[in-house]
């Protein structure tokens, strides 16, 4: 396909395309790139030009067939992102200039891996490709500082940095599933010292009568879903910030499969005493949010972690990715894994100092996972074969 016959235009609500459309797109089976899950977040306000995500989304056409998008927003602040890049905003701020607006692309809130190119899968992806960046490029250019293409795969990060764009390195902590049947042949694969104090910590959540229930989103009602927003916002309050979505858009996203929640409400008798949100997508279960009604013992762990090690085993889900940070996911079987995001920078003189920073990170960043990985639980002949896969 020649690549002169695309149009690339500019939408500002995610509406303005039709939603088998989008999900026509090749999305590598991420629900976060979803029409119904990004347009549940701009219906409900909660990614809107009031909260500092204005959309500003690009798509490719050749002819009357979206065949390209682009996830984009504009932005007036840095939070949401987990990409933190505070330090370059006040940096420019020393100098008497404006890092603010500045444009991404990403999922809202969601610190999870994912393509950020959305290509027709029959199409030559690096034509469409192209376009979009040229485009984004553009948009850079006429109002914006800089442009922040977040969480994107390595591969994809590849064909960025290829066209001139800086990258960066961070750590996350994933599961993977080397073909468990049960939680026990994970734990086997355990040094005995760690495998007893993992069975320590589940064992301590049922001696205090704590059970768990796995509900879809659907079949929460709208009271019930009020009861974990309130149980997740304590969370966020801790740490003297907001919740970032609204119950309305747990509910919006309960009414459509691919993007539907899984809720894992623990209870004491009959009462919910904590609660977790995840999400489904191909391949993987992502953890999102958690919150509880007290203090108990090892139930973070069990209620964010082992219980979600279970679900992927039972349902023969190949990762789990729990969120962002928290080095006490390593001694529960989750090994450093890095992400990769990549960095347009107008002034050049930024971008220098910039590109500077991000070497010496990055190998910051590789140093740490290193060590890191030294400390995951698992025996030798486990580790050598997770290092073969």
């Amino acid at each position: 396909m020649a690549g002169y016959d695309l149009t690339v235009a500019r939408i500002d609500a995610i509406a303005a395309v039709p939603a088998e459309a989008w999900n026509a797109l090749d999305q590598g089976g991420v629900p976060f790139l979803r029409h119904e899950f990004l347009a549940a977040l701009e219906a409900t306000g909660d990614v809107s030009s009031a909260t500092g995500w204005t959309p500003r989304h690009l798509v490719a056409y050749s002819g009357h067939r979206l065949v390209g998008a682009l996830p984009l927003y504009e932005k007036t602040h840095s939070f949401g992102e987990f990409v933190f890049d505070f330090g370059w905003a006040s940096a420019y701020a020393r100098h008497g200039l404006a890092y603010y607006p500045k444009l991404v692309s990403a999922t809202p809130f969601t610190p999870a891996t994912g393509r950020r190119f959305l290509i027709a899968p029959d199409l030559d992806r690096a034509v469409v490709r192209d376009r979009l960046l040229d485009a984004a490029l553009e948009a850079t250019e006429q109002n914006a500082s800089s442009w922040h293409v977040e969480f994107t795969t390595e591969a994809e990060a590849a064909e960025l940095r290829a066209r001139g764009l800086l990258y960066r390195t961070d750590c996350q902590f994933l599961w993977k599933n080397a073909g468990f049947s049960t939680f026990d042949d994970f734990l086997a694969t355990f040094n005995a010292e760690k495998r007893k104090k993992a069975k320590r910590e589940r064992r301590r959540v049922v001696e205090d009568g704590i059970r768990f229930e796995w509900r879809p989103g659907h079949t929460l009602d709208p009271d019930e879903w009020q009861v974990v927003h309130a149980l997740t916002a304590t969370t966020f309050l801790r740490r003297g910030s907001s919740p970032y979505l609204s119950a309305e858009t747990f509910v919006r996203l309960s009414a459509c499969p691919a993007t539907e929640p899984q809720v894992l409400l623990a209870r004491l008798a009959s009462q919910v005493v904590a609660c977790a949100i995840f999400f489904r997508g191909d391949d993987t279960l992502y953890g999102r949010y958690w919150g509880a009604a007290g203090d108990f013992h090892s139930l973070h762990f069990e209620t964010c972690y082992h219980q979600g090690v279970e679900y992927c085993i039972r349902e023969g889900l190949a990762r789990f990715e729990p969120g962002t940070q928290g080095e006490h996911k390593v001694a529960r079987g989750f090994a450093p894994t890095l992400t990769y995001s990549c960095h347009h920078i107008l002034d050049p003189r930024f971008r220098d100092a910039i590109a500077r920073h991000l070497e010496a990170e990055r190998a910051d960043v590789a140093r740490y996972a290193a060590a890191v990985g030294e400390h995951v639980p698992f025996r030798r002949e486990a580790r050598e074969i997770e290092a073969l896969d």
